[in-house]
């Protein structure tokens, strides 16, 4: 076959925890998306923000951890391959520094 990748980095997950990890790491990004570009520039007036807000960025932070460290398990027991769970380790350690920032430099 002629022309065609050896490489499975440029091949869709091949496991189920690959998947996990990359519809979780999707979620965390259109979550972030949403959150910055329409929540954060709600007025402060808005009736239903303290209430809603907590929850939606601890759900958002929640599946940002939960893709990296499925895609990590994904990468190093399951031996997956694909670019697309290699990039789930993005939104792992973005939310992994944000909470041990948020614990070690408390505000």
């Amino acid at each position: 076959m002629a022309g065609e990748s050896k490489s499975t980095f440029f091949r869709l997950p091949s496991t189920r925890m690959g998947w996990w990890a990359f519809g979780l790491g999707a979620a965390f990004i259109l979550m972030f998306l949403l959150n910055s570009l329409v929540f954060m520039n709600l007025p402060d007036e808005t009736p239903w923000r303290p209430v809603f807000l907590p929850s939606y960025g601890m759900t958002m932070m929640f599946s940002g951890l939960v893709s990296g460290i499925l895609g990590l398990i994904a990468i190093l027991s399951k031996k997956e391959r694909s670019g697309l769970v290699w990039f789930t380790l993005l939104p792992g350690a973005f939310c992994l520094i944000f909470i041990l920032g948020e614990f070690l430099f408390p505000h």
